[in-house]
């Protein structure tokens, strides 16, 4: 049953979709400098597929889980949040046709859900999701997953760039931008728990609840899944899911 002071799953979706589309159009404006040399936005090649992702959120929808940005096998490739091809395809069943960035890495080509690469971070996240909730409805019913920026940072080398190791000058045009979208994010639907995917996450959504003055929102963070972290290395589905019953989410 959808609550009365819950909004249609419609209008959800519709404000989420525009403001990704706003945030794509003011993101491509940002400019970034060596060491960065190549920078793909996602939202804009793989709009068609971010458009069915987001159609999958229902009218009950109130916890939202906030990553950092796309990872380079992930959505950078699939147009979903830590989207994993094979969580994508097989978990969500999504299925479309993927464009090319316009300046595109030798190293790191779109190839859309025919990549074989597999997004480490993705395939952790998505896998103890499905694994709770096999079928997705039930999951996208009540919960969302976003990006806090939806852009992807490469060097020339190939190596991938945080959005937090920008310099300060990139850094505040790009906070600007996504905190403006995130704001939008966290008012299109009745959330009572936003939980960071990681400490930059928990603090982006820390900084954007009290400029926005929300009191009945609360506000966590669960372990993040990368194999850069040691201690995600370690069971991190068992560490995430204690962090979650801790927070009385699950």
């Amino acid at each position: 049953m959808t609550s009365a002071r819950n909004p249609s799953q419609k209008k959800i979706q519709k404000q989420l979709l525009d403001a990704a589309s706003e945030l794509s159009d003011e993101v491509d404006q940002l400019q970034f400098a060596e060491p960065v040399t190549h920078v793909y936005n996602p939202l804009r090649y793989a709009w068609n597929l971010h458009q069915k992702y987001v159609r999958q959120i229902g009218a009950d929808a109130h916890v939202l889980f906030l990553g950092m940005n796309p990872g380079p096998w992930g959505m950078a490739q699939s147009g979903v949040p830590f989207g994993e091809i094979d969580s994508v395809v097989q978990w969500m069943g999504l299925k479309g046709e993927v464009e090319r960035p316009s300046n595109e890495h030798p190293k790191r080509p779109i190839e859309g859900l025919n990549c074989s690469r597999s997004e480490v971070s993705g395939r952790r996240l998505w896998g103890l999701i499905s694994e709770r909730y096999p079928e997705p409805s039930n999951f996208f019913q009540q919960h969302f997953v976003a990006n806090y920026c939806p852009l992807v940072f490469m060097e020339e080398s190939g190596r991938n760039r945080t959005p937090d190791k920008l310099p300060a000058a990139e850094r505040d045009a790009l906070q600007a931008v996504c905190d403006a979208h995130l704001k939008k994010v966290i008012a299109a639907a009745p959330w009572t728990d936003l939980v960071g995917v990681g400490a930059f996450a928990e603090n982006c959504l820390q900084r954007v609840v009290k400029s926005m003055e929300q009191t009945s929102v609360s506000i966590h963070r669960i372990l993040h899944p990368s194999p850069a972290s040691p201690a995600a290395n370690k069971d991190w589905a068992g560490k995430a899911t204690s962090q979650l019953v801790e927070a009385r989410i699950w």
